[in-house]
């Protein structure tokens, strides 16, 4: 029927990582409903604009920690007149130890939180998935990155975070958290001491962790983007980050670090109170990247410079990530091709398949994909409808 798939597996290969083995969705965007069988090769999906390309790339990205590759609400996503108020993803991987399934929704509309599951057990939060999959995503909407606002360069290094310490979710949640009820006592003026103290220790916690975390992977991400600046014709990305917290950690101790936070926030509650917000802490750290070989910010540099060095970036990651914790992530590459050079595009492709990741890969225009052949799976999208279709 419109707006439902069921896809036959090809050629199935034991993968080297985690990789999708099914997919299926319900009432997602467009999709009434939708199941894809795979392998372990990269997927091509093909078709026209608004076909509903991008809408399997983002319920993939709902399989990790956060609102997905749009930053979407929940009923954001829920198919418009679905005859079901909720929606749903699920995936079965395909593991070295075995399969595991994990899925995620809106089961219950009221509360407008997701509910996430693991080999049928309902658990807590969405952590729980980073322990599993690891995945990245580059999409046309991040191609101004570099020139916008410093929350968009944050949550998009936090997620390359994810992939190396599958923590750093929880510690973003927790830290989250404490601050929004923090914000919420000084707006009403309800809170005492203890009250507000324990919450300003909860935030420098679990703050210097991210802080940390944030500060090793620049320091990996770094060699691993020297790395593959020898690999590959992206250019290399110098990573910084411009934030007092990580700054404290290269001038003290851990755990100094958190009580100069948590005196800092303290310090700080009638400015926070007034502001109806708080004003120092990881949440403003911004994310700086130099094009190394001009030595020029990315801000400066154009428009296709940017594509590079982000495309560089998560290159650099998934490497890492493969070394590190043995197994590649699944990469989410949204009409990533059209915008690259022949050489370049070949340099992607070629950089996926020696990954081992099972990249996920969208365009309109199926002849820039040949060159994958039958070392990719192709799938054509017409009107929420998927069919096989060769490269």
């Amino acid at each position: 029927m419109p707006g439902s798939s069921s896809l036959a597996r090809v050629a199935p290969v034991k993968p080297t990582a985690p990789t999708l083995e099914r997919l299926a969705v319900s009432e997602f965007r467009c999709y009434v409903s939708a199941r894809l069988d795979l392998d372990h090769r990269p997927v091509v999906l093909t078709g026209p604009n608004g076909a509903g390309k991008t809408n399997l790339l983002e319920a993939v990205s709902f399989l990790a920690p956060g609102r997905g590759l749009r930053r979407a609400t929940l009923s954001e996503v829920l198919r418009r007149n679905a005859a079901d108020a909720r929606w749903a993803v699920s995936a079965t991987l395909d593991t070295a130890a075995g399969p595991v399934t994990i899925g995620t929704g809106m089961d219950v509309p009221q509360t407008n939180r997701r509910t996430v599951r693991i080999d049928g057990q309902t658990v807590p939060g969405q952590a729980g998935l980073a322990d599993h999959l690891a995945i990245l995503w580059l999409t046309p909407q991040m191609d101004r990155l570099f020139i916008e606002g410093a929350s968009g360069r944050r949550q998009f290094f936090d997620r390359l975070v994810y992939g190396l310490h599958p923590g750093h979710a929880r510690h973003l949640s927790a830290y989250e958290h404490a601050m929004r009820e923090r914000n919420r006592l000084l707006k009403t003026g309800t809170g005492d001491e203890s009250w507000l103290s324990g919450l300003e220790r909860s935030m420098a916690e679990n703050g210097v962790a991210i802080a940390a975390a944030r500060v090793e992977m620049v320091r990996r991400l770094t060699a691993a983007a020297a790395t593959g600046a020898a690999q590959d014709p992206f250019p290399q990305a110098v990573i910084a980050l411009d934030g007092a917290t990580e700054r404290s950690l290269d001038e003290m101790p851990a755990v100094d670090a958190e009580d100069a936070l948590r005196q800092r926030l303290q310090a700080c509650r009638p400015v926070d109170a007034a502001a109806g917000a708080t004003t120092a802490g990881p949440h403003r750290t911004d994310l700086v990247v130099t094009h190394a070989d001009k030595d020029m910010p990315a801000a400066q540099c154009s428009t296709g410079e940017q594509k590079a060095l982000l495309l560089g970036i998560v290159l650099a990651n998934a490497r890492l990530l493969t070394a590190e914790r043995g197994m590649p992530p699944i990469l989410l590459l949204d009409e990533v091709a059209a915008h690259l050079d022949e050489a370049r595009r070949a340099a992607l492709f070629d950089a996926v398949l020696d990954l081992g990741a099972q990249a996920w890969m969208t365009g309109t225009d199926a002849s820039l994909f040949a060159p994958l052949a039958d070392r990719a799976q192709g799938f054509r999208v017409m009107d929420a409808t998927v069919t096989p279709a060769g490269l």
